[in-house]
């Protein structure tokens, strides 16, 4: 059985509990080296066989996972973050598919939300806005041309975009471009809880110039919107002693 795992966006501790105890009973583990923070791994047995993904292409990893099913352990497949984002899950998925070998999946924390939680902030303030749009740049990996920065940045609402750390110059360009002003609030968090995490509080049209100083170039999420400063909202109606709700009368 193969378990994928999300291990969360660095902390030890922000792995789900699920996830822990799948990790304390794995037999191997195969891991993001690069991403997944080592401590992780303390919470395995003695005997647990590693192996560190970072040098390993499609067809390695599947054999790994393919010998040790065969010899009846179980394997963790260990990812950064929230595997359904970004995780390059489902092509590992069609493989064992192909073999005839289970597997599952264990959520985690995704960088978006470790990083909300560094900067205790709600990406759906009421009036200023509702919805979050998760995204990315167009790099290696290209992005759908209905998904473009431009038309998702028209949309006026939260952004988190991933893996575009090193393209600020050309992200704010098209965030411009697609109606946002130069004025909107930005924050850059680098390896958001991580003991050397970084945060970047800016606009649009300084962002690139700001992140440069301190060297984040890399592994940084990038937030936009005016919920990243938190003013300017509405109070929630949950909360409003004049508001009904199916356990709570409104105050007359």
């Amino acid at each position: 059985m193969v378990h994928f795992v999300g291990a969360g966006p660095g902390a030890p501790d922000l792995i789900t509990v699920r996830g822990s105890r799948l990790l304390e009973k794995a037999d191997v583990v195969i891991y993001a080296g690069s991403l997944v923070n080592p401590e992780l791994l303390e919470l395995c047995s003695g005997g647990t066989e590693f192996h560190d993904s970072k040098e390993l292409d499609l067809p390695e990893i599947i054999e790994l996972m393919a010998e040790a099913d065969a010899a009846g352990k179980d394997v963790v497949r260990l990812h950064s973050g929230e595997p359904s984002l970004y995780g390059a899950v489902r092509e590992q998925m069609d493989e064992l598919d192909k073999k005839g070998i289970s597997y599952d999946s264990c959520p985690g924390v995704t960088a978006a939300f470790g990083a909300a939680a560094q900067l205790n902030m709600e990406y759906t303030l009421p009036g200023v806005s509702q919805s979050l749009i998760i995204t990315r740049m167009k790099g290696r990996t290209s992005v759908p041309e209905y998904e473009s920065i431009e038309s998702l940045a028209a949309h006026q609402c939260s952004m988190a975009i991933y893996l575009s750390a090193g393209m600020l110059p050309e992200l704010a360009r098209k965030l411009i471009i697609g109606g946002r002003s130069g004025d909107t609030p930005v924050a850059i968090i680098y390896k958001a809880t991580w003991p050397d995490e970084k945060r970047v509080h800016t606009t649009i049209s300084r962002m690139a110039e700001e992140a440069a100083k301190e060297g984040i170039d890399r592994t940084a999420v990038v937030l936009v919107g005016d919920a990243v400063i938190g003013s300017g909202y509405s109070y929630s109606k949950l909360y409003d002693p004049t508001f009904e709700t199916e356990f709570r009368k409104p105050e007359v």
